[in-house]
């Protein structure tokens, strides 16, 4: 499977009001590893970004002025993205300008363009509801090194952003296997016909299954009646 993880820094908080992209820092995960072929681009927005976005990022309109402006960097962009699974933390927000940017140059919305994308913010509530669930708290919760990032940047906040949702969901590993062609240390090992053995059948104790109902219990609820064998016993 070919992910995207995706971020960008713009001029300001709204799209509809004309605020723009300035940078996108996008690296990708196949089987859930890095492969080191990330993209990323400044923009020129043509516009300049209100005083609280450039306290976020630090990115100035000097700086941008040079660089390409958002028609110019799509193409690439738009090939880099196509058919993958894009995970954001926060996805509507990056969505949203994507989406703006793309209709500017009546090119395809983000939904057609990628095979579906994946809100770790959305995620992280779920999985730690009630905590803080912004990038820097996961870094800490997950000890995922964040200490250079003083500002917010594209490219930096996406590696990050990989690493977080690698931790998050690391248990999903025990769910992949790899099978490798057998060397000549393990070509010689004897099978053994595990048919010919009767394996004793060990039944839970009252107490156990008591336990286990409680713990059933308080997974039901943090998962908000998710569960799948709730919905089952319930069919």
């Amino acid at each position: 499977m070919r992910q995207v993880v995706l971020d960008t820094e713009t001029t300001g908080l709204s799209p509809e009001n004309g605020d723009r992209i300035l940078e996108i820092g996008c690296v990708e995960l196949v089987n859930r590893k890095l492969t080191g072929h990330n993209l990323h681009f400044y923009i020129n927005p043509e516009r300049d970004s209100h005083e609280e976005a450039l306290k976020v990022h630090g990115i100035s309109n000097e700086f941008l002025k040079d660089k390409p402006k958002f028609a110019q960097i799509s193409d690439e962009l738009v090939a880099y993205l196509k058919d993958a699974q894009v995970i954001i933390h926060n996805a509507p927000f990056d969505i949203g300008f994507l989406n703006k940017e793309f209709e500017r140059l009546s090119m395809p919305s983000m939904a057609q363009l990628v095979s579906g994308v994946i809100d770790t913010l959305s995620m992280a509530k779920e999985i730690y509801p009630g905590k803080r669930n912004s990038l820097d708290a996961l870094c800490d919760r997950l000890e995922v090194d964040n200490s250079d990032r003083t500002l917010h940047g594209a490219l930096l906040d996406a590696e990050l952003l990989a690493d977080v949702y690698i931790n998050m969901t690391r248990g999903q590993d025990a769910l992949l296997m790899e099978v490798e062609q057998s060397d000549s240390s393990t070509s010689n090992v004897k099978k053994i016909d595990l048919a010919s053995f009767e394996l004793p059948v060990i039944y839970a104790t009252e107490d156990e299954l008591l336990k286990h109902e409680d713990v059933m219990v308080q997974i039901d609820k943090s998962s908000q009646g998710k569960s799948v064998w709730r919905q089952l016993q319930t069919a």
